[in-house]
């Protein structure tokens, strides 16, 4: 009598079948490359902190050697992974370019990040500074800006310990943040001594930003009759008025052009064609020098007819109105092109039918083309709502540099952040890097949030207006 053994099965190459097993491979390859960022940040800082001057780029020379030796070690734990490897490429991308800039938005929007408080150090108030013979005491020559030393260095305790003191060399090339025990006078005594070779010629303080929970929000909310409303009102005036009148306008165009007895249509086509082929950066800057209130050719035009000039970028009433006149030029030629797309895909049987049957042409647009138009033109009125909801080209580059600055001229009792043109998105850009705004980038952070949630409900709104959730539980 013989005895068989049983062999241990091998472990299964078929990765799990359906959505759970897409989502099980990349739920494994995010953790995969989230332990190879994790190891290269903290071998980075190792390597920072025992050779203060090796590049930070080092962090991606580790992490991609830590991604190279995890993935054998993740095949052996998960043979079937090795299926899914070409995705790697893109869930980085994706955790670089989308993932982390997301990430950092939410956390700055609940902090006072700005361009005074960035973390770095101050170097606009540097003051000299000596180190005892234990190097542990840095005595400043002065406090700048008067005061004691509690308020220089901005310190959260009487006594600054925990805090930051930045010294510098004479070259000021490589700064030392080093944590303060305790503070009095002009002496600060360091909690751990200064590393032998490293010559204190000054001192500065650390501009570092902190967590203030809602407060941006506050302020955004305080002061909504001034900002938020106003430009939230005009940004959905814009989405709208853009998208009815790109549409009409492509949609008449669209109609005329596909009549195949129109000669030379083709020619028609391309010419109009031809303001959406040229760069929107072009086509904006050329309308910015034709509107110019002194020197464009439309009120030189407008002159020589008789007519007064018209404040096409300088009135806030006025900058409206050329910012959709222009947007129609740049838009237009989309939609006309999508309708004549659409038109090929209807039975010419339906016309001769209906003709048959003594329909005219205006009927046969209204019960036939419409309708059947319908379908095709729904989704993209919808993406094209929500392009324009955060068009900034077309305002930036139409009244950014014009005499009313950024977002267009002024409006009396609006935020000096907040020009006449100004949408959504362009407000966030101002108080993030206009001089105005002065790179307030925690509030800039809480207005994309804001943006965020209010393009979500909007595009909800629409999508369930169309019925397009009912046609996807079809």
């Amino acid at each position: 009598m013989t005895a068989t053994l049983r062999s241990k099965s091998p472990r299964a190459a078929a990765p799990p079948e359906g959505a759970s097993g897409v989502l099980l491979a990349v739920l494994v390859l995010l953790l995969l490359v989230g332990g190879a960022a994790l190891i290269g940040w903290l071998l980075s800082g190792l390597t920072a902190s025992v050779f203060p001057e090796a590049p930070p780029a080092l962090i991606l020379v580790y992490a991609l050697g830590a991604l190279l030796l995890a993935m054998p070690l993740t095949a052996r734990l998960f043979p079937w992974i090795t299926n899914w490897f070409y995705l790697l490429p893109a869930l980085v991308f994706l955790a670089a370019f989308t993932l982390l800039p997301i990430i950092m938005t939410v956390n700055y929007a609940f902090t006072n990040y700005s361009g005074q408080n960035s973390g770095n150090p101050d170097s606009a108030v540097r003051t000299e500074a000596a180190l005892s013979p234990d190097r542990r005491t840095v005595t400043l020559a002065e406090i700048p800006e008067g005061g004691n030393v509690q308020t220089y260095l901005k310190c959260k305790a009487a006594t600054c310990a925990g805090d930051t003191l930045v010294l510098l060399e004479e070259d000021a090339v490589t700064p030392l943040r080093a944590r303060i025990a305790s503070a009095a006078g002009r002496t600060v005594t360091l909690a751990a001594p200064v590393a032998p070779g490293f010559d204190v010629a000054t001192a500065t303080r650390l501009n570092r930003y902190d967590s203030v929970g809602l407060a941006n929000f506050r302020e955004i909310f305080a002061k909504a009759s001034s900002a938020l409303w106003p430009v939230f009102v005009w940004t959905v005036v814009f989405a709208f008025s853009t998208v009815v009148l790109n549409a009409v306008a492509g949609l008449i165009l669209g109609i005329l052009l596909y009549n195949k007895r129109l000669k030379g249509r083709n020619i028609y086509r391309t010419l109009l064609f031809l303001p959406w082929a040229i760069p929107a950066v072009i086509s904006v800057q050329m309308w910015a020098a034709l509107l110019n209130q002194q020197f464009g050719i439309v009120n030189k035009t407008l002159g020589l007819l008789g007519l007064a000039a018209v404040p096409w970028l300088i009135d806030p009433l006025w900058a409206k109105i050329s910012v959709l006149l222009v947007n129609l030029w740049l838009g237009f030629p989309y939609m006309m092109t999508a309708t004549i797309s659409a038109l090929g895909t209807i039975n010419d049987d339906l016309y001769e039918a209906a003709s048959i049957d003594g329909a005219s042409r205006w009927q046969q647009i209204q019960n036939i083309t419409l309708p059947l138009l319908r379908q095709s033109f729904t989704p993209i009125l919808l993406s094209s709502f929500a392009f324009n909801f955060n068009n900034f080209t077309i305002i930036y580059l139409l009244t950014a540099g014009g005499p009313g600055g950024p977002g267009g001229p002024p409006v009396a009792g609006h935020e000096s952040t907040a020009g006449g043109t100004d949408i959504l998105l362009s407000w966030g850009y101002n108080n993030a890097f206009g001089a105005a705004g002065g790179q307030n980038y925690a509030l800039a952070s809480a207005i994309a949030l804001i943006i965020f949630f209010l393009t979500l409900a909007i595009s909800l709104v629409n999508f369930r207006a169309a019925g397009v959730f009912e046609e996807a539980r079809r």
